[in-house]
């Protein structure tokens, strides 16, 4: 699927991206299992990272400057499951921000694209940027 380049306009720019990732990881630094994988990590470095990330791939402008998601992610064990529930909170996010319903489908599906790059089997498929790097699999509680 081909993200569309003009959503980011269309979705009224930094401001709702900003808007959408703070209610998002309000509630994913909160989450019993989720939550985990955050542990330790600086939520507004995470929420500006997102939205530099996310608006560049709908179209923004290009300010990212972060690794890729497959390399982002690489050290996590992220299953179907744990990647579903994370599009359910992002959905639930994108809707209690005001993003009208037809808009917050087409952030899912450019979202959705993601999956492929960072899902994994198990945990043997997670490998580490650097020797004290920590494999992060958390049993989903």
């Amino acid at each position: 699927m081909a993200i569309d380049k003009t959503l980011y306009d269309r979705l009224g720019g930094r401001v709702m991206f900003e808007k959408v990732h703070k209610i998002f990881y309000n509630r994913v630094y909160v989450h019993d299992w989720l939550g985990k994988y955050f542990a330790g990590k600086p939520q507004a470095n995470l929420e500006n990272q997102q939205t530099d990330f996310m608006i560049q791939l709908m179209g923004g402008p290009k300010v990212y400057g972060g690794k890729a998601p497959k390399f982002a992610h690489q050290h996590m064990m992220i299953s179907d499951e744990l990647f579903e529930l994370r599009a359910q909170m992002l959905s639930d996010a994108i809707r209690d921000a005001g993003v009208p319903d037809d808009l917050r489908k087409e952030w899912l599906a450019a979202d959705a694209v993601l999956k492929k790059s960072i899902v994994k089997s198990s945990a043997a498929d997670c490998s580490v940027s650097y020797a004290t790097q920590a494999i992060l699999d958390f049993p989903k509680t």
